[in-house]
């Protein structure tokens, strides 16, 4: 076992500790004033320094606040931070606290805290974030509310970059012990956690020192991991579950429950990974086929119920990042798929991969391997059991799979998002540390420009075309939000990035 696999498993046991004991101490709801259960996902970390994923961000925001957030638009707005100033170049950004800002463990949250939290992303070991904060050469704690980050080069992403897990201050008294905060959350978010079970459950209640504290309405908060896609309606109906992701063809069955559903745009979007370091995929010839061989509007069709849009890019259309010319660039091509595969020396029925694939995704595998029936190739499927750290472990880490069925739910910064798809060390990078230099410097070029400059998008687009190109993997298709709840959640805050709760009432 690997010293990356002894943390996690480490940490599981840990965090199955700490619930108990929490339990046993009286954690957990209360019956008095309102309550949301939602049943989704556990974050694969606690502490945002060792998250591993994008949809981590979800979860976290209930213990963590990050410097900023985004808005409705994608746009970035203060948060612990209330302003932020570049120098005359960009090679600097000043952020400035609120005033009298405090962890959930009572820690004051200052310049220095935020200095700390930075300066372990990019120097703990086990760190996430070393990636995204590589541009960052020095952080100073210039006052008790002014905290500047300084950059090797101008980079006017990083506003977009700390509103997700990247800016999420953790307590730097709790940080004293790193294992316990992966399983134990200390933010200055809405709420404060009162009990977790690793792989079933965490139980929060409202935070009173939540700088945005008036516009949260929820006092307890019950996150679950869930159930079978199958019993989510009836889990609404019954009460156990108030607010839940709904797979798109149970959506007319939660109508017909008299349950809410909810359709919001979101970033997502869905791929087929495919990992160069692995044969057959070694073979030019047979990633070439592979661009040809998916039927992406079946995937809408099939998977989203129509209600989805589909995209060659890990942007949805309609998103700033989107490249139209993009979709231009492999069409669907059975025939042309199979020939290449001729070329490549492999007659009909003799090339067979293996598609790993989530136990909770096994429709979109199972579509996948209809298709490339029909080009020729043979497969199997390796389904991974859920939890919050298996398929992280044995996909985003050990990164074993040929080709796997996989997708982003988006970032704050499309640059961060491209970096996670496409970078040497990118999560999704199925295969990394393939990343050719000509993406690294379209990146470069996008960081540098301000996002007002009129030439901000067309170097954002060329960085996504560049990406695409020297990347062997296959994006399929985007699909939006579908949530069914409870119909006394009143205000769904559902934005394009993440599900939030300001604002979110409980009648």
């Amino acid at each position: 076992m690997s010293k990356k696999s002894r943390r996690i498993a480490g940490a599981v046991i840990f965090g199955v500790i700490v619930g108990l004991v929490a339990t046993a101490c009286g954690g957990g709801s209360s019956s008095d004033g309102a309550e949301v259960k939602w049943a989704f996902n556990l974050p694969t970390s606690w502490d945002p320094v060792t998250s591993r994923t994008g949809n981590d961000i979800n979860t976290i925001s209930l213990a963590y606040a990050s410097l900023t957030r985004l808005d409705a638009e994608g746009n970035v707005e203060p948060s612990l931070a209330e302003s932020w100033k570049y120098n005359a170049d960009g090679t600097a950004v000043t952020f400035s606290l609120r005033d009298g800002l405090t962890f959930s463990d009572g820690t004051t949250l200052d310049s220095q805290a935020v200095k700390a939290f930075f300066d372990r992303g990019k120097t703990q070991d086990d760190s996430f974030l070393r990636d995204q904060l590589a541009g960052v050469t020095e952080v100073t704690a210039d006052t008790a509310t002014d905290v500047t980050l300084h950059l090797a080069d101008a980079d006017y992403q990083i506003p977009y970059l700390v509103a997700g897990r990247t800016g999420a201050i953790a307590s730097p008294t709790a940080a004293a012990d790193p294992q316990k905060l992966s399983v134990w959350p200390v933010g200055a978010g809405p709420f404060t956690i009162t009990d977790f079970v690793a792989e079933d459950h965490a139980y929060f209640e409202k935070n009173p020192n939540y700088w945005d504290a008036e516009n949260i309405h929820i006092d307890h908060f019950e996150l679950s991991v869930a159930p079978d896609p199958a019993t989510l309606v009836a889990g609404v109906q019954s009460g156990s579950i108030d607010f839940a992701t709904l797979p798109a063809l149970q959506s007319k069955e939660a109508e017909a429950a008299g349950l809410d559903v909810t359709v919001k745009p979101s970033l997502a979007a869905n791929d087929v990974s495919i990992n160069l370091n692995k044969a057959p995929f070694d073979n030019p010839k047979i990633v070439e086929a592979f661009r040809y061989a998916f039927d992406r509007q079946a995937f809408v069709d099939v998977i989203t119920n129509g209600l989805g849009s589909t995209t060659s890019q890990p942007f949805p259309d309609g998103y700033l990042a989107f490249n139209p010319e993009i979709e231009k660039l492999w069409n669907y091509d059975p025939d042309k798929a199979s020939r290449l595969l001729a070329e490549a020396g492999y007659a009909p029925g003799q090339l067979s991969i293996e598609i790993t694939a989530q136990s909770a995704a096994t429709n979109r595998a199972e579509l996948v391997q209809s298709q490339l029936k029909k080009i020729g190739v043979e497969s199997t499927i390796k389904v991974v059991p859920p939890g919050s750290s298996t398929w992280q472990s044995e996909v985003y880490i050990a990164k074993n799979p040929q080709l796997a069925t996989d997708g982003t739910i988006g970032r704050e910064s499309p640059v961060q998002n491209l970096l996670a798809v496409y970078g040497p060390e990118g999560i999704m990078n199925l295969s990394g540390p393939h990343a050719s230099p000509e993406f690294s410097a379209a990146l470069d070029t996008v960081r540098r420009t301000p996002l007002e400059d009129p030439e901000y998008k067309p170097r954002l687009w060329q960085a996504v075309k560049v990406g695409v190109e020297q990347s062997p993997t296959n994006y399929l298709f985007s699909n939006p939000w579908i949530i069914v709840s409870n119909p006394d959640l009143k205000n769904l805050n559902i934005l394009p990035s993440q599900v939030r709760w300001e604002g979110v009432t409980v009648s």
